[in-house]
């Protein structure tokens, strides 16, 4: 079987434009003063692969526009909305009034291993992604439904966010993926 590498204008992507008027996954995204800047972008730009409704930067979290920021959003900054609050829990409150299940991706007493946990379809959830060093905050965790951890094996305690990011919301969609396939 041969495999030929596809043209950009062969991968039907939404135009910016297209993008903001799609519906969206009823999935959120909450950064918890998240320091670099690379790693915002990156969430930035997997947020608008997976087609996801809002990221939320919080406290000493940058936003857009910003050079650094656009280095690895690649332009997703445009197109997926975000919103800032100075603090992490003040966005948790305005997204538990909106009908939001609050997940913290954290090690915590009482963890849900990622590898068992499953959304529910039709729900809204928001996703907190903390501190490269701190991680989230223990008042935002207080304030959380429930806790998810990443396994791991090697000797480092966590990976960095904007890898984190990808695999918690991949694992978390794939299960809609295919209903979404199949909606277009």
């Amino acid at each position: 079987m041969q495999h030929r590498k596809l043209l950009n204008e062969e991968l039907n992507r939404l135009t910016t434009e297209e993008y903001k008027e799609a519906e969206k996954l009823p999935i959120a995204v909450v950064l918890d003063n998240v320091r670099s800047l690379n790693n915002i972008g990156s969430v930035f730009r997997t947020s608008d692969a997976f087609l996801l409704s809002k990221i939320y930067l919080c406290g000493i979290t940058a936003t857009p526009p910003h050079r650094e920021i656009h280095k690895t959003a690649l332009g997703a900054e445009e197109s997926v909305d975000w919103q800032y609050f100075e603090e992490t829990t003040d966005a948790v409150k305005a997204l538990k009034a909106e009908g939001y299940t609050i997940i913290s991706v954290e090690q915590v007493e009482n963890s849900i291993s990622l590898e068992t946990f499953a959304i529910t379809p039709g729900e809204k959830y928001a996703f907190i992604f903390g501190n490269e060093v701190k991680g989230v905050q223990q008042e935002v965790i207080d304030l959380s439904d429930s806790c998810i951890e990443l396994p791991q094996f090697g000797t480092k305690h966590s990976f960095n966010i904007s890898v984190t990011a990808g695999i918690v919301l991949w694992q978390v969609i794939s299960p809609l993926f295919h209903n979404h396939q199949t909606r277009k």
